[in-house]
């Protein structure tokens, strides 16, 4: 089972990865082949940009946020009814949480016994290169690198040297050379590339990636070699079978999606739905106030490069604020925790936030979180038992500037990461839930039946309320 499938990876962070692998995935989606993409590690923006490419939902493959067996499953899983999966990985081939390379995109590889095309940046260098992907092979055989893409190449005779160098000392094929670009397709800022979302052109910028691959790649010979991969054995259903509630009603949880608020695994989603939720999607941006709705999930994004168009929808605010005094059971992670504060202190200007939770926060110009993090749930909160031990992370240039701490308390104790202040993470106020770690529900089981029962249960409440006496 499962499809044919290749990892794209680098020897390093920046090296080429997301240009190679999008435009792997749009280029083969033109050749009329069903492309199932996935994104090693906790990554939304890359996740989107592949999912623009390929037209079918991104999956996030991660051995810190889940379990082997999870990740395996969800691939074979989201793989099986393509013709070929596309796997970016993250940072460096071997690059993990330690001197190990623990949770590493070679461990993931060897998991799903894939293939590896290694991206190669050939910025000033000719026969060390050779050198660099010999490392490669050696530092641990059971990866199974079958081919190299060189990036950045200053010309004809700079690919020749290289070519000869990697071929003639590796023993493994080069598979295409990228010429050093004067602008890259996919513009970048303080997290990384900046979302489709926010891109004027989005389509222009995967079709131009998808161009430059298909001039400089071999397409025919990266497919035999994602050809070559080894079947893997069928997946199991996902998680429990679609619930039904007794009322035979389902709860409808809001989701914001929009420019903002774009953070979201597929597999949180369809985890909801396979709870029995109905999602309904928001825009804080656009929509004047909230929708009928029994629970919300928050995502993360960018409120702090729309703030103005966040602050200005004061109708939108003004609803949310309600809805919190009322008691809507709320969980939001990160760029959701900042827009439920009163305010958003950056650059010098104040700009207004929904003003449903009684904090504010401000904007750095370096990450006051950035990796993976372990939370233990210490307090009580509308959505973990108190005991509670889960894995998330969390990356974020916004922070804490001042909460009331006579109306709120910390539900997390952080063991790893930074959450709000190095020692606690996840907001309480009424029933709301707002941490800076981002969970995946693979990994995190308690958390989808957790919110679809708050909504269940908010639900159950009000028509119990409307019914006569």
């Amino acid at each position: 089972m499962g499809a044919a499938r290749v990892l794209v990876s680098a020897t390093s962070g920046g090296g080429g990865k997301t240009l190679v692998a999008v435009g792997l995935a749009r280029a083969w989606t033109r050749q009329g082949r069903a492309v199932a993409p996935f994104k090693k590690g906790p990554d939304y923006i890359d996740a989107e940009w592949l999912t623009r490419a390929a037209g079918v939902a991104c999956r996030n493959l991660d051995l810190f946020l889940m379990p082997a067996d999870a990740a395996r499953q969800s691939f074979v899983r989201a793989s099986s009814p393509a013709d070929v999966a596309v796997v970016e990985g993250n940072r460096g081939l071997y690059d993990g949480s330690d001197g190990r390379g623990t949770y590493s995109s070679a461990e993931l590889a060897k998991l799903l016994a894939t293939p590896v095309l290694l991206v190669v940046d050939g910025t000033k260098t000719t026969r060390t290169a050779a050198a660099v992907v010999l490392g490669c092979q050696h530092l641990d055989p059971a990866v199974d690198i079958g081919g190299v893409v060189l990036n950045r190449v200053a010309g004809r005779r700079h690919e020749s040297v290289l070519r000869e160098a990697i071929e003639s000392e590796c023993g493994i094929p080069v598979l295409g050379s990228i010429p050093r670009l004067d602008a890259a397709p996919f513009p970048e800022r303080h997290l990384g590339l900046v979302p489709p979302a926010e891109h004027d052109a989005f389509d222009g910028a995967v079709d131009a990636a998808a161009d430059l691959v298909e001039a400089s790649l071999d397409l025919d010979r990266i497919r035999e070699l994602a050809d070559r991969a080894a079947p893997l054995e069928p997946a199991s259903p996902a998680g429990r079978p679609a619930q039904e509630h007794a009322s035979g009603e389902r709860p409808r949880i809001g989701v914001f999606r929009d420019a903002a608020f774009q953070f979201y695994y597929a597999e949180n989603l369809e985890a909801l739905e396979r709870e029995g939720a109905k999602l309904i999607e928001i825009s804080p941006l656009r929509d004047s106030g909230l929708p009928d709705v029994d629970a919300l999930y928050i995502g993360g994004g960018f409120p702090e490069t729309l703030a103005e168009g966040l602050a200005r929808n004061t109708a939108f605010r003004a609803s949310l604020r309600a809805s919190v005094e009322d008691g809507l059971p709320i969980y939001a992670e990160c760029g959701g925790a900042v827009y439920l504060g009163e305010e958003l202190h950056m650059e010098g200007a104040v700009f207004p936030m929904s003003g449903a939770v009684p904090a504010s926060y401000g904007f750095g110009t370096r990450p006051n979180g950035h990796g993976y993090s372990v939370l233990e749930s210490v307090q009580p909160n509308p959505f973990f038992d108190v005991g509670e031990t889960f894995r998330g992370h969390e990356f974020h240039y916004t922070f804490l500037e001042s909460a009331a701490t006579d109306r709120v308390t910390f539900a997390f104790r952080v063991q790893r990461g930074h959450g709000f202040d190095g020692e606690f993470d996840g907001l309480c106020y009424r029933n709301v839930l707002a941490a800076y770690t981002h969970l995946h529900a693979l990994g995190v089981e308690s958390w989808a039946p957790s919110l679809v029962g708050a909504a269940l249960r908010r639900r159950q409440s009000l028509t119990a309320a409307e019914r006569p006496s």
